[in-house]
C-alpha cells in the first residue's frame, strides 16, 4: 500500500479569488513506514502573498521570485502522487488550489481525485474525536506528537507532522497486526523448520528508558482510542483479587 501525506502553503485563503500555490511538500509511505522519498518545491506564484499568509509562513514576495513556476514541476509531481493513496488535513483547501493549478495548465487534466485518492484526516479526527479541536496542532497536543519546532506552517514541516498524526489515528489498522497473505506466508516456512529450544531460557527485563518508552507508547494510543493494555491489566489484577 502506497500512500502520500501532502500539504500546501499558498498566497492566501481564498482560490476563488486567483490565489495560488507557493509550497507543496509530500512525503511517501509504503505499508505504513515512511519511504525516505519525498516531494517538496517552492513555487513563484507570480502574484504578491497576502500580509497574513507571509506572517503564517515565513515565505516573502523577494524569497519565491525566480523560483520555479507550477508548470514547470507539474508532471513530476504528477508523477509522484500518481495511483497513491493522499493524506491531507482539511483537504477540500488543498485539493481546490491544485485543481486550479491545473486548469490553469490549459492542458485538459483530469481533477485531483482521478489521479489519486483522497483522505481528509480533518474528517476522520472530526469523527474520531467529534466536538474537539482538530487542528493539526491539537491533533499533535491529543496524541503526544512533539510540534515545538513548529514555529511557522511549512508545507514539508506541516506533511511531517501529519504524518505521524495519521499514523497514530490509524494505529489498529495494520500497525498492530499481520497482513493475512504474509501471516500465511510464515506460517507455510515455519512448517519446514525445525525449532531448537533452549534448555534455559535468559530472561531480559526492561531497563528504566524502556520502559519509560512503553509508557509513552500506552498512553498515545490511549489517547487515539487504540489501547485495551489497561483493561487487561485491571481484568488479570481483578482475578488475582478474587483468587
Amino acid at each position: 500500500m502506497r500512500q502520500v501525506v501532502l500539504d500546501t502553503e499558498t498566497t492566501g485563503l481564498e482560490v476563488g479569488k486567483g490565489h495560488r500555490l507557493v509550497e507543496i511538500g509530500c512525503l511517501e509511505l509504503v505499508e505504513r513506514r515512511l519511504s525516505g522519498r519525498q516531494f517538496h518545491r517552492y513555487l513563484d506564484p507570480q502574484r504578491p502573498m497576502d500580509p497574513g499568509a507571509t506572517e503564517v509562513t515565513g515565505l516573502t514576495d523577494e524569497f519565491l521570485a525566480g523560483k520555479p513556476l507550477f508548470a514547470d514541476i507539474a508532471d513530476e509531481f504528477i508523477d509522484f502522487i500518481r495511483d497513491a493513496e493522499l493524506i491531507i488535513h482539511n483537504a477540500a483547501f488543498d485539493v481546490g488550489f491544485i485543481d486550479a493549478e491545473f486548469a490553469r495548465l490549459g492542458r485538459d487534466l483530469p481533477p485531483l481525485r482521478e489521479i489519486a485518492r483522497v483522505t481528509d484526516s480533518l474528517q476522520m479526527a472530526r469523527e474520531r474525536y467529534p466536538g474537539q479541536r482538530n487542528s493539526l496542532d491539537a491533533l499533535c497536543k491529543r496524541l503526544g506528537v512533539n510540534n515545538a519546532h513548529r514555529t511557522l506552517h511549512g508545507a514539508l514541516l506541516d506533511a511531517e507532522l501529519l504524518a505521524e498524526v495519521y499514523l497514530m489515528m490509524t494505529a489498529g489498522q495494520g500497525a498492530l497486526a499481520f497482513d493475512s497473505e504474509v501471516a500465511a506466508s510464515r506460517q507455510t516456512r515455519s512448517a519446514a523448520i525445525t525449532i531448537q529450544r533452549p534448555q534455559h531460557l535468559r530472561v531480559l527485563r526492561a531497563n528504566a528508558d524502556e520502559r519509560a518508552a512503553h509508557e509513552q507508547r500506552l498512553a498515545a494510543l490511549r489517547a487515539a482510542g487504540r489501547c485495551l493494555w489497561p483493561e487487561v491489566e485491571r481484568t488479570q489484577q481483578a482475578e488475582v483479587e478474587v483468587a
